[in-house]
């Protein structure tokens, strides 16, 4: 038998509670003996109205307990044992530490069950709560996201829904969701063929070799990777013109991240059509050039496409996005020893009659290349005191950018793991909904229907998870699972 030690309680008016008031408790096989002057410390807890109530008959305590033995005065819990030595370090220290290994949602449905309030957890214990919290409304989201698809396609079925809208569902699953159908995964896969295509021909395009002159004698890239160049912005162009149309908010989609990147990757294009063909009669030639030039190195954002199909590169984006406190602390540890190292470089250089360093400003290149460790040799020190300046530049160089990578890999570690426990839980989770709803065609002929829209889902959402392997499952807030179920349950009764 487990217990902790027994202290004395006095209540407010000093007088001691009798300490002969006590109760045994079997918690999933672990017998505890609590007394009463402990318990009453929080008389709202089960605990406590449990002692309060030990005079009443086995019927009235079957509420508080799951089972009551009268001859030993004994009270059964099925509960987890582990949990609730946690539990019991409110009535004797007066906060609850959760303790290694045990699950924060279920440790909380534990503190519901006896009674105990949120906010007797300490502090440190509470951080963890938050963050399965976070993970959880993630998982929620993204099961919200494939019910409102199921929820669209029975809408596609009702006939008060206009031909319009209909086609404006399908288009969007068509362009935006590649896991719906095998025609909306092969537009996936051209398009990804399109940008790998487009961003070589961008880059033969400038081999001397494969150039051709024009009539002014200027080198221009060749017609046929012009042309292929002109397919491209062809198949990007009417992509994004049939995203934008199948969009139900337009003014979000313009201004979201990825879009942008889509326009700026064919923007440069039409631009340079129009300077060439319109231009020339408004400005020189040489300035229209230079335009063309400069709208021609924005096609290199095209690149940043990827990201839409890639869920690496995705995963890399959040990782750098969680790690900006680290990187601005690396950024700001080669700022400081590039000016500190730039100006004792300039200094300890200035006397040598054949220095390189002619001003503290066009120092800062050998501080970066040095503190890098790039070291191309186009500036070097000549001086005894410089050299040995550059040798403690490069040392303190990779003391500083070795010291936040760290941090940053782990955030790295973290946010892929995150990803890949998320979208299997969410496919976990559709597949047991798939289940209930199946449990429930027998009852209804449309939850019937709804079982075989939900288990067609659960099929293109689990290739969507498809590159995750664990087996790991985190159980869900209840609330889309219970809206679910309601709105099965009210076009059953309909």
């Amino acid at each position: 038998m487990w217990e902790f030690p027994r202290t004395r309680y006095a209540d407010c008016n000093g007088s001691e509670a009798s300490e002969e008031t006590e109760i045994s408790v079997n918690i999933g096989g672990v017998k505890h003996t609590l007394y009463g002057d402990v318990l009453n410390r929080y008389p709202e807890t089960r605990l406590a109205e449990l002692l309060n109530r030990v005079s009443d008959s086995a019927e009235d305590l079957s509420g508080l307990c799951d089972d009551y033995d009268d001859l030993k005065r004994e009270f059964y819990f099925d509960r987890d044992p582990k949990a609730f030595k946690c539990i019991l370090e409110l009535y004797y220290y007066g906060e609850i530490h959760m303790k290694r290994g045990i699950c924060p949602m279920c440790f909380m449905k534990e503190m519901d069950y006896w009674g105990i309030d949120e906010d007797y957890l300490d502090e440190c214990c509470r951080c963890s709560l938050n963050e399965v919290e976070t993970e959880l409304a993630e998982i929620a989201e993204k099961v919200k996201t494939i019910l409102d698809d199921l929820e669209d396609d029975d809408d596609d079925d009702d006939a008060r829904v206009s031909r319009s809208q209909r086609c404006q569902t399908f288009l969007w699953k068509l362009m935006e969701k590649p896991e719906s159908s095998v025609a909306a995964r092969v537009i996936a896969v051209v398009s990804f063929v399109f940008i790998l295509l487009s961003s070589v021909v961008m880059c033969v395009g400038t081999i001397p070799e494969l150039q051709v002159q024009d009539d002014e004698g200027h080198l221009t890239e060749h017609p046929t990777l012009e042309a292929i160049e002109t397919a491209c912005i062809i198949w990007f162009t009417v992509e994004y013109v049939l995203r934008l149309a199948s969009s139900s908010s337009k003014l979000h989609f313009v201004f979201s991240f990825l879009n942008i990147i889509d326009f700026l990757a064919i923007m440069p294009f039409y631009v340079v059509l129009i300077l060439t063909h319109l231009g020339t009669a408004m400005m020189e030639l040489a300035n229209v050039q230079q335009a063309v030039q400069a709208l021609r190195i924005m096609r290199i954002a095209r690149i940043f496409k990827l990201a839409r199909h890639s869920s690496g590169l995705q995963t890399l984006t959040f990782a750098l996005k969680s790690s900006l406190k680290e990187l601005g602390l690396l950024l700001m540890y080669m700022s400081v020893g590039i000016f500190l190292f730039s100006a004792l470089g300039y200094t300890m250089e200035q006397s040598h009659p054949e220095t390189m360093f002619t001003s503290i400003p066009q120092s800062f290149w050998w501080a970066i290349i040095t503190m890098t460790t790039v070291g191309y040799g186009d500036i070097y020190p000549k001086t005894t005191l410089g050299r040995c300046n550059a040798a403690v530049s490069f040392l303190c160089g990779v003391i500083a950018i070795a010291l936040p990578i760290h941090p940053i890999i782990n955030n790295f570690v973290i946010v892929y793991s995150k990803q890949r426990v998320l979208e299997t839980a969410a496919k976990h989770e559709i597949e047991l909904m798939a289940l209930r709803a199946r449990e429930e065609a027998q009852e209804c002929p449309e939850a019937e229907r709804r079982a075989a829209s939900v288990d067609s889902s659960s099929m293109w959402d689990s290739a969507a998870v498809s590159a995750s392997q664990s087996d790991s499952f985190i159980p869900l807030l209840g609330e889309t699972a219970t809206v679910s179920k309601n709105q099965r349950a009210q076009k059953c009764n309909n």
